[in-house]
């Protein structure tokens, strides 16, 4: 009875062995996995596997062992998958490779030309000019607005509320519409421009939040909290492709508000733990600039509810940036300056 207990033991290990996958490892030769465009790709892979065909992919697409990333390539992460062909069997493994930018972005400071009132209960997500008409939204449930503005006086010259159950995120103007997010909610709204009446509401697709909008006079332009900020159908509003927010050093998260200014998306964000706005190139993601804030935030009236910088517009006639923050009693108007 032993005797074939351990034959049936062998046959069961045998059979486990058989079907085990074999062991595959893929090197890209670049540490880290991590690298600029100036880095070549040179895939290598170990295997326990022998006569075996290879070929490799970047993203689905076919490419060969070696690979050099162009510098108008999107920066982010690239799915690099590898297929080991032996007999009828194919292999298949994967590795991430992140695409960063060859250069650090460029430091920035500000100068304050005026300062004017805002509404200190206003818990500002999103702030853009028509002309000289101001455009806010408000977030919060129960709070959220879309608001008509006169930025020299801080009066409100039209408000929309939301229900309460929205949670009030960015806001663009395209078209004499206005487009509103809303945060976790999964949908956003359009407004007629001239009297704030909503028009209908329209849904999020990969993109699961909204936090900050702006567009370019054709497309629009998303954020979600994530390293993502995806391009919008401006007729539809599906999400037609992403970037991917990134450094020379790593991909930047919690990208919020949004403006664009001479092919440029500024940004507000949280990643630095300080008041910063990030220069964004649209094409392929690279963070070209930072501009440090530090200090906006002590010149507001200090309260319990005051919270971090966030709001940026820019007046086009008179060529300076409009920021402000959440539950901030004042907006300035500012000049952006090199650092250096």
């Amino acid at each position: 009875m032993k005797f074939f207990l351990n034959i049936i033991i062998s046959i069961l290990i045998l059979n486990c062995s058989s079907n085990t996958d074999p062991k595959i490892q893929i090197s890209t030769g670049v540490k880290g996995n991590k690298g600029s465009f100036e880095k070549v790709l040179n895939l290598t892979v170990k295997t326990s596997i022998e006569d075996f065909d290879i070929s490799y992919y970047l993203n689905n697409k076919q490419i060969n062992q070696t690979h050099k990333f162009l510098e108008t390539d999107p920066l982010g992460e690239y799915i690099i998958k590898i297929k080991l062909r032996k007999g009828d069997k194919i292999f298949e493994r994967n590795i991430v490779y992140t695409l960063l930018s060859d250069k650090p972005p460029k430091l920035y400071k500000y100068e304050i030309i005026n300062i004017f009132p805002h509404d200190i209960e206003a818990y500002t997500q999103g702030l853009e000019f028509d002309g000289d008409h101001l455009y806010e939204s408000t977030g919060l449930n129960g709070k959220s607005t879309l608001r008509k503005v006169n930025y020299e006086t801080g009066e409100i010259i039209e408000i929309k509320k939301l229900d309460d159950a929205f949670f009030g995120e960015g806001i663009t103007l395209i078209n004499n519409r206005i487009i509103q997010l809303t945060w976790k909610s999964l949908k956003g709204f359009i407004y007629n421009k001239t009297n704030l009446e909503m028009i209908k509401s329209f849904p999020y697709f990969d993109s699961k939040e909204g936090w900050g909008l702006c567009n370019d006079g054709n497309k629009l332009y998303k954020s979600d909290g994530s390293e993502n900020i995806w391009i919008l159908n401006p007729t539809d509003l599906s999400e037609e492709k992403r970037i991917q927010v990134v450094t020379n050093k790593s991909a930047l998260k919690k990208i919020n508000e949004l403006e664009w200014v001479s092919g440029k998306i500024y940004a507000n964000t949280y990643q630095f733990q300080k008041d910063v706005v990030v220069i964004i190139n649209p094409q392929t993601g690279r963070v070209e600039g930072v501009v440090d804030f530090s200090g906006l935030k002590e010149k507001v009236k200090q309260h319990k509810k005051l919270n971090v910088l966030n709001g940026i517009a820019y007046h086009k006639s008179r060529k300076t940036f409009f920021v402000t923050g959440k539950n901030w009693n004042r907006m300035f108007e500012v000049k952006i300056l090199s650092k250096f």
